[in-house]
């Protein structure tokens, strides 16, 4: 007997998902002040900021899957920081469920420091930012 495939077995579906809104406390990292609220492409930029800004693994406060590896890349030859960092920035941000894709990498390199200049594709649209690595 081959098994057949039910479309509905009596099961009603009794839930619906839910995309929760992205509204946040503004952070204004010049004054070190929170004032007022964000939502969507402005929150994600802040987030972006936020997940780069945070060493990965060194703080309990965040999960395993928040921030970035970049301590290590201290001390290493210039052409594998130039590369690894471009890889370890869309690791990063593709934890986040909004952020759909991250491309378009420009890298420059001035003195000890890898300027990575990218943008992410989110499903409220594309940022354009820019991270300092140094070496």
């Amino acid at each position: 007997m081959i098994p057949q495939q039910v479309e509905n077995d009596g099961l009603t579906f009794d839930f619906e998902e839910v995309i929760e809104p992205s509204k946040n406390y503004k952070l204004i990292h010049e004054k070190d002040r929170c004032v007022g609220f964000i939502d969507e492409l402005e929150a994600m930029k802040q987030a972006i900021f936020l997940i780069l800004s945070v060493e990965r693994y060194d703080h309990i406060i965040y999960s395993w899957n928040f921030g970035a590896e970049f301590k290590d890349l201290f001390g290493q030859p210039v052409s594998y920081v130039a590369s690894e960092a471009k890889r370890r920035i869309a690791e990063a941000l593709l934890q986040d469920d909004r952020i759909n894709e991250v491309d378009s990498f420009v890298v420059t390199t001035k003195k000890n420091k890898v300027h990575v200049q990218y943008t992410a594709h989110t499903i409220y649209g594309e940022i354009t930012a820019e991270k300092e690595v140094e070496y």
